[in-house]
């Protein structure tokens, strides 16, 4: 693994010289204290230093909606639409985000890869940068450290306020081939950051939490205070459940098919036909989301299907912590364990 050393004053020649590439998408500013992915017109105005953006990296992968085709009822027949695209780096990208793509090439490429997103991956390159944890990231805990830079091409490491650069892969060598403001250093990985968040427990014993939480109390308390606004679901970058819909003109001579990115946590999500509700409570909802996170997908893959970056806590209007209630399951179990043994 080569290493270079950057100058913080050099990345903004850095992204242009990857604009080369092809189209750079970075965190910009999004108001005063928002941040969010978006092309690159000028490289000043590309932050280093963000805590999350309000929508993860996903929405450039799978939109929020997304056009899929026109219809004619008149002539009955359909248009598909071609995507076409171009080749993209997504520089500034933290290691919980590159995380979630990867749980994403999971679940949209294995069996029958979904079409759009593997056009959209396959011309994809990514730099990774390092991040100060604030009061809502809890990555540490799900396994996903700062500095991981599994499925990167290049990594950029702060050092004393500058960068150390790490090229990861043939890609990654390709992308820096002519740019002269480095150098070559000696690795050294910054063990300085702390996390705030914790779950106290290692993400391996948390199904066994889950095998036995199905009746916990701890689901009817997250429910009284819940919402129903979704906003933990919509954020989230691993979630990827989504509604097809068709828009007839008023003329019903012709139409469009779209797919709109959708919520577990919404009240009509499970609702099927007849008025029928699978998951017509907030607590079975929301039970149902924490399952797809710590114990549905993890018992066939291994990982939890949450990467900690905090955004469903950050953003949820009611100030409910994931975190939070997977350390009040795990209390729950303890206390459930020590009376068991007492009585035995």
């Amino acid at each position: 693994m080569e290493c270079y050393s950057l100058l913080r004053a050099d990345v903004p020649a850095l992204i242009d010289h990857l604009g080369k590439f092809g189209e750079v998408v970075a965190p910009h500013r999004k108001g005063d204290v928002s941040y969010s992915f978006e092309s690159v017109l000028d490289s000043s105005q590309v932050v280093l230093d963000y805590n999350r953006t309000l929508l993860p990296l996903k929405k450039l992968f799978l939109p929020p909606v997304e056009k899929l085709m026109d219809f004619s009822l008149k002539n009955m027949s359909f248009d598909p639409v071609e995507l076409t695209t171009q080749p993209r780096v997504f520089f500034g990208v933290h290691s919980y985000e590159m995380q979630s793509i990867l749980r994403l090439d999971h679940s949209m490429l294995s069996g029958n890869a979904e079409s759009n997103y593997f056009k959209r991956r396959k011309n994809s390159r990514f730099v990774g940068i390092s991040f100060e944890p604030d009061d809502f990231h809890f990555s540490e805990s799900v396994g996903i450290a700062i500095e991981e830079m599994e499925g990167f091409d290049l990594f950029l490491n702060e050092i004393d306020d500058d960068f150390q650069l790490y090229v990861l892969s043939d890609n990654g060598r390709s992308l820096i081939q002519g740019f002269k403001q480095i150098r070559t250093v000696e690795a050294e990985l910054s063990g300085k950051r702390e996390f705030k968040k914790k779950i106290r427990y290692h993400y391996n014993r948390l199904p066994r939490i889950f095998q036995y939480a199905y009746k916990s109390k701890v689901w009817a308390d997250v429910a009284e205070k819940c919402v129903g606004c979704g906003a933990c679901t919509l954020t989230c970058p691993t979630c990827f459940c989504f509604d097809v819909t068709d828009e007839v003109s008023v003329t019903a001579e012709d139409g469009l098919r779209q797919r709109t990115w959708d919520s577990c946590m919404l009240s009509t999500f499970a609702e099927v036909a007849g008025g029928e509700n699978f998951r017509e409570k907030t607590i079975n909802r929301t039970r149902h989301r924490l399952y797809r996170k710590f114990k549905y997908i993890t018992d066939e893959e291994g990982l939890p299907w949450c990467v900690g970056c905090g955004r469903c806590t950050a953003f949820c209007p009611a100030g409910i912590s994931l975190p939070d209630i997977v350390n009040e399951l795990i209390q729950e179990d303890e206390k459930a364990q020590y009376h068991h043994t007492v009585r035995v």
